[in-house]
C-alpha cells in the first residue's frame, strides 16, 4: 500500500518556531555588535544582551498573545453567528454546504446528499471546517501561541550571549557575528528539510536578512560609540 507522507501539517508550528528562533538570533546578535561597535566592554555587552532577550521575548510573548487573540475572538464571533444562522435557517444553511461541494467537483444530487448527512452529524462543525475554514489544527490558540514564541525566541536568543561569554574581547564582534549568521544558515536548512523545501534557498535567504541586519547595527554602534 501507498501511504503519501506530505509536510503541511508542520507550517504552523514550523513558521512560529522558525520565526521565534530567527528572531532571537538576529535581534540580539544585532544589538550585541551595535554596542560591542561603540566601544563597551565585554561585561555591558554581555547585559545589553540579555536585556535583549528578556525584552524581546516579552514583545514576542505580547504580540503573538493579542494577534492570536484577535484571531481567536473572530473565530468565536463568527462560530455564534453560524448556530444562530442554522437554528433560524437550516434550508438555507444546507443550500449554502451543497453550493459549497458543488464548487468542488460533485454533481448536486450528491452534494446535497453530503451536505445532508454532514449536518445531521455535526452541522455546526461542517460549517465550521467547510464554510469558515476554522478547524482544530488552525484554531487560535493565544496562550500556548505567546509560549511558544517566547520560548522560540529565547533559545536562539541564548546562541550569540554564549558567544559572548565565550569569546575573547579582541575577536568578539567578528565570531559574533561569523557564530550567528552560521546558526542562521543552519536554522534556516532545517527548516527548508523539515518543510520538504530548498535548504540553499532558505540558508541564502536568512542569511542575507541577518547580515544586513547586523551590519546596519554595527554601523550605528560605530557612527554613535565612543570609544575609551
Amino acid at each position: 500500500m501507498h501511504i503519501e507522507r506530505h509536510k503541511n501539517h508542520r507550517i504552523g508550528w514550523l513558521r512560529a518556531a522558525v520565526l521565534g528562533a530567527n528572531d532571537g538570533i538576529v535581534s540580539t546578535a544585532s544589538l550585541i555588535l551595535g554596542v560591542a561597535a561603540a566601544g563597551v566592554d565585554a561585561k555591558h555587552i554581555l547585559i545589553a544582551g540579555i536585556a535583549g532577550l528578556v525584552a524581546g521575548a516579552m514583545s514576542m510573548a505580547a504580540g503573538e498573545y493579542v494577534s492570536v487573540c484577535s484571531q481567536a475572538d473572530t473565530e468565536h464571533a463568527d462560530l455564534e453567528r453560524e448556530r444562530r444562522e442554522l437554528a433560524a435557517y437550516p434550508e438555507h444553511e444546507h443550500e449554502e454546504m451543497t453550493a459549497i461541494y458543488v464548487e468542488r467537483g460533485l454533481d448536486k444530487a450528491l452534494a446535497a446528499e453530503v451536505a445532508r448527512q454532514l449536518m445531521a452529524h455535526d452541522a455546526l462543525g461542517a460549517h465550521s471546517r467547510d464554510e469558515l475554514g476554522i478547524t482544530d489544527t488552525s484554531a487560535a490558540r493565544p496562550v500556548l501561541a505567546a509560549f511558544s514564541s517566547a520560548g522560540s525566541f529565547s533559545v536562539g536568543a541564548m546562541l550569540p550571549l554564549l558567544l559572548v561569554l565565550w569569546t575573547p574581547a579582541a575577536v568578539l564582534i567578528w565570531a559574533v557575528a561569523g557564530g550567528s549568521l552560521l546558526l542562521l544558515v543552519s536554522l534556516g536548512a532545517l527548516s527548508a528539510s523539515v518543510g520538504g523545501a530548498s535548504m540553499l534557498i532558505a540558508g541564502v535567504r536568512v542569511s542575507f536578512w541577518g547580515a544586513l541586519a547586523m551590519g546596519l547595527t554595527a554601523g550605528v554602534g560605530a557612527l554613535f560609540g565612543v570609544t575609551a
